[in-house]
């Protein structure tokens, strides 16, 4: 059965209209940018078919275009369409702290960490640098690593935290394996960290490591 014979109320344009974007599944969204079906299929199923296909919205959106294409009812306008969505998204994401921006949880700072970070191949070591009342100065990626560790340099951290005249700082880097577990290494760094920082009167308030379906924060966790 073709979309347009659907009751009105279930039609993803409509629905979306009268119950906002919020109401819809990752299928329905997909569907309205398609906007529409092939033969036999409406949007909703190439969208579903989408899904199944490639497992998530972020791997869909780092899928090659001849595999996307392959989907049957995909055509090169489709996908433009698609996947023009999905980096509007990701720069939303990546938007959403800026530069006085009051950080009032970890989850504040997970967001905008989550769309610096989760997509890299390689572990980066960054700062959040805050004022006093937690407003954002400053973001900076200072270390790139390996697959697997990154050489972090407590010196470097406290120049520049000196040169935002930061108060607190928020450490932040990536596991590109997936798995946001805190190593040993990963401890014994904080430590390090918040001792030379404890010298120039600037606090670590959290360390956020970021995985690949969850985050894992030093703060929530009671550790610092």
């Amino acid at each position: 059965m073709k979309i347009n014979n659907w009751p009105i109320a279930e039609r993803p344009r409509e629905k979306l209209l009268i119950l906002g974007a919020q109401a819809l599944s990752h299928a329905e969204l997909i569907a309205i940018l398609l906007q529409c079906g092939t033969q036999g299929k409406t949007a909703v199923d190439i969208a579903r078919e989408l899904l199944t296909n490639f497992g998530s919205l972020k791997k869909l959106r780092e899928a090659p275009i001849e595999l996307v294409l392959q989907t049957s009812g995909i055509g090169k306008a489709k996908y433009a369409l698609l996947r023009a969505a999905l980096e509007l998204g990701r720069r939303c994401l990546s938007e959403s702290v800026i530069v006085g921006t009051t950080i009032k949880n970890s989850n504040d700072s997970k967001l905008f960490l989550t769309a610096q970070l989760r997509e890299q191949t390689r572990e980066i070591f960054a700062c959040l640098f805050l004022n006093t009342r937690n407003q954002i100065l400053a973001f900076e990626k200072l270390f790139l690593g390996t697959l697997a560790e990154t050489a972090v340099y407590p010196r470097e951290i406290v120049k520049h935290a000196l040169a935002h005249n930061a108060a607190k700082v928020i450490l932040s880097h990536n596991h590109p394996s997936g798995d946001p577990s805190p190593s040993n290494a990963d401890q014994e760094s904080t430590t390090i960290i918040k001792k030379a920082l404890a010298l120039i009167d600037v606090t670590v308030i959290d360390h956020i490591i970021i995985g690949q379906q969850e985050n894992f924060s030093f703060s929530d966790a009671g550790w610092i």
